[in-house]
């Protein structure tokens, strides 16, 4: 629609921007003079118009593109029109909030000026969303800060001598300020709820709305420029700033006017501004390191929380919903498991690395080698029990008294070849394998040792085959005295023998070929053969080569192990309940994607990396690379916290009650 840059004929209005040439079509032009006189007069101008200001939101076609910047000029939408001026309302010198008389559905009520004498309009140079709905502050029974830019010096007062009681505000502890006294509107036809600028209470904010609401890093002297000038007078206004952690809260004041607003950068829930608590939540949940993030705030000097307040967040919220969300999902997959065939379970423990020979905590893993899931985590303090060295045992127990309690039976467990593990589980008559690659590791050692031997140098040519052959002996094997007679063989194998004596391996699966150069091969009664041959034929080697798992290996469970300390580093101690949460943090982050596919290309073919692990000396080991991390636990955590926990922490606490935390 074209405007003429003139001014509102709304008397006392005077606004020249933004201005709406009246329509043409008599309906509509009707109900637009209603809205600019009482009494329409004979004659009318041609030129008359009517800024945006006596428009609602929904009256413009491209308001959301005006207010993001993608748009310069309003665009009224068909047959829009203004509000209308309640005639019995003319003679006050207030607001007046009436309906419109018209058939269109979708007006809405708005505020509107009346034309006298001591009322007088001005327009503004600052943007539409600045004078948008402000939430209340605790320390006030309410504050002035509509969008209407139309105000009066007799309408706001000093409440000095009639001031209400004061609620619990915010303490703002880190930065110090003078405080101004509350001017609030004494005009008794003010109808804050009929408004659209009506006040909302922060208590009563859905938090869901400020999760994933998008966040910004804003300069102090800019932020502080939306607030030099009085939007009703232009004036300069008396500014004052306080802040806590990443919340700032600004009242302006009009010395002139009286003009008041207080606005916060920031939700606030009780005493809790949500966005310092969501910077707490974002670096517990992720693992991130607190003091390393302060340091690049610092660097920046952007405005942190300090860590005694990450601390009471952790204790109040984030703790409380770290253990009952672990808990809740962990009852899940116990439920669907005692409903299902018996388990093959995998057990490991893994010690922190405190000062001397002896760990402070001690965390038994216990997890589904068929899907890959964590089962259950056991903390043991070292304290607890005789010393660090039962802790392994400690924590086994405790896992396997969870499991029984919610009724999930095992098949059978693979573990290290730890002895008090091996007795322990021979009293429950429970099935126990061996791990494959904790015993390849004992062996791998013993011949690294004897390679260093100038007579046994041939032994670092057969060190990575005689790897290989632990490996493929526990996985082509179904009996333990098959795997026994598969593992003696290499003896024979080495000599460049292929035929055995034992009926279960008879012969040597490979295609025999003859050899010309005897350097390769173990002489028969050289020292190598004989050192080598000590190793293979111990007793505690055979014994441990019948135990070996034909199935599953725990090489999930160091996986695991990795991803613990990204959460919690062994070289940062962390107390009980600490220490606690960030395990089950790992434990959620574990089986949300320990099952990720493998990543392809644009043309569907799988993806590979390649690795040179310090284990491999030099060597190197071909790998699948699987699809990219997700963190929707993250996202669940935060939705609870900001949905519940902060509203009411009491039945989250009783979560962290239930645990008994060792002194």
């Amino acid at each position: 629609m074209p405007r003429i840059s003139r001014y509102c004929a709304i008397s006392g209005c005077g606004r020249t921007q933004s201005l709406h040439k009246l329509p043409s079509d008599p309906k509509t032009r009707n109900v637009w003079l209603n809205f600019i006189y009482n009494e329409v007069p004979a004659d009318v101008a041609k030129t008359l118009h009517v800024c945006s200001l006596h428009f609602t939101a929904d009256s413009f076609e491209n308001k959301s593109q005006v207010e993001t910047g993608f748009a310069d000029h309003l665009r009224l939408k068909q047959n829009a029109v203004p509000s209308i001026l309640d005639p019995k309302r003319k003679e006050q010198h207030t607001y007046a909030y009436v309906s419109i008389q018209s058939q269109n559905p979708n007006m809405k009520e708005v505020a509107c000026q009346t034309d006298t004498d001591n009322l007088r309009s001005q327009g503004t140079q600052l943007g539409s969303g600045t004078f948008r709905p402000k939430f209340r502050s605790k320390g006030t029974q309410y504050e002035s800060v509509g969008v209407s830019t139309t105000t009066s010096r007799n309408t706001f007062t000093p409440l000095k001598d009639s001031r209400p009681a004061k609620k619990a505000r915010l303490k703002l502890e880190e930065e110090k300020s003078a405080s101004f006294d509350v001017f609030v509107s004494q005009d008794t036809t003010h109808k804050p709820a009929d408004s659209v600028t009506t006040v909302t209470d922060s208590s009563q904010l859905r938090c869901t709305s400020i999760e994933g609401d998008a966040k910004y890093i804003v300069f102090e002297k800019c932020l502080l420029q939306l607030f030099e000038s009085c939007p009703v007078c232009t004036r300069r206004c008396d500014v004052r700033a306080r802040r806590k952690g990443t919340f700032v809260a600004i009242d302006q004041l009009c010395p002139h006017c009286q003009y008041f607003r207080k606005w916060q950068s920031q939700p606030v829930v009780g005493s809790t501004p949500l966005g310092n608590l969501q910077l707490s939540a974002a670096i517990y949940f992720t693992g991130a390191p607190f003091f390393k993030l302060q340091k690049v705030f610092s660097a920046m000097h952007v405005k942190m929380i300090t860590h005694r307040t990450f601390r009471k967040h952790a204790s109040m919220y984030l703790e409380p919903a770290i253990i009952y969300t672990w808990k809740k999902e962990q009852e899940q997959v116990l439920l669907q498991l005692s409903q299902g065939h018996k388990v093959i379970a995998g057990g490991d423990m893994r010690a922190d690395s405190s000062p001397g020979h002896s760990a402070k905590y001690g965390t038994y893993t216990l997890m589904d080698l068929e899907s890959n899931l964590i089962l259950d985590i056991q903390l043991v303090q070292s304290n607890e029990v005789a010393g660090s060295q039962h802790m392994e045992k400690e924590g086994l127990k405790r896992s396997l008294e969870r499991l029984e309690a919610h009724g999930v039976k095992l098949e059978c467990i693979v573990t290290d070849h730890q002895p008090q593990i091996q007795t322990f589980l021979k009293e429950l008559n429970i099935t126990q394998f061996y791990d494959v690659w904790h015993l390849e590791k004992g062996l791998s050692k013993e011949f690294e040792k004897i390679s260093k031997d100038k007579d046994c140098e041939v032994v670092k040519k057969w060190q990575k085959s005689i790897k290989n052959h632990v490996f493929w002996t526990a996985a082509t094997s179904k009996t333990s005295e098959e795997r026994v007679a598969k593992w003696k063989s290499v003896l024979n194998h080495i000599q460049d023998i292929h035929v055995h004596d034992n009926p279960l391996y008879p012969q040597c699966e490979h295609e025999i070929r003859q050899s010309t150069d005897r350097s390769k091969w173990f002489q028969a009664g050289s020292k190598a053969l004989y050192t080598v041959e000590k190793i293979i034929s111990n007793k505690r080697i055979m014994k441990d080569i019948e135990k070996l798992s034909p199935h599953f290996q725990t090489s999930s469970l160091e996986s695991f192990h990795n991803v613990i300390l990204r959460f919690a580093p062994k070289n940062v101690f962390y107390p009980y309940l600490g220490m606690l949460c960030r395990l089950y943090l790992a434990g959620m982050h574990f089986n949300e994607n320990s099952n990720r596919p493998q990543d392809k290309t644009s043309t569907g073919n799988p993806t590979h990396r390649l690795l040179f692990p310090k284990a491999e000396k030099g060597g190197y080991s071909i790998r699948p690379l699987k699809s990219q991390a997700t963190y929707c636990y993250v996202i669940n955590l935060m939705t609870l916290l900001l949905e519940k926990v902060i509203q009411n922490p009491l039945p989250y606490m009783e979560e962290i009650h239930e645990i008994e935390v060792p002194v």
